[in-house]
């Protein structure tokens, strides 16, 4: 089993970026992995049954921040996020953290 983590900050005031809509979706087949919100605090954490990896497959982890910049009054460039990559090892753990802006986002990875 894999685990897919991630946190989101709000970039613009430092605080957690929560009840972000999020969904994991595997390009080569374009089959939906999952689908889940992060929670109030900014975090996810799902766990990805290893059958459920290919590792010779592309992944794309979108973050729909619409909602999120619109509940908060601040007009938006950036309405979604799309982090793609590789998950080599069914067994892995993978961790994509997110600085979210409405108009600029910066992320990183660390396995």
């Amino acid at each position: 089993m894999a685990t897919l983590t991630s946190h989101t900050l709000n970039g613009t005031d430092g605080t957690h970026a929560g009840e972000i809509p999020v969904t994991l979706t595997n390009l080569t087949t374009s089959t939906v992995t999952f689908t889940a919100q992060m929670d109030e605090g900014g975090r996810l954490s799902e766990n990805i049954d290893a059958k459920d990896i290919d590792p010779d497959a592309m992944y794309e982890l979108v973050f729909d921040t619409a909602g999120y910049w619109a509940a908060r009054n601040m007009p938006a460039a950036v309405t979604q996020i799309a982090l793609r990559f590789a998950m080599t090892d069914p067994e892995g753990a993978y961790h994509m953290p997110v600085i979210l802006n409405p108009n600029s986002y910066s992320m990183w990875t660390s396995r």
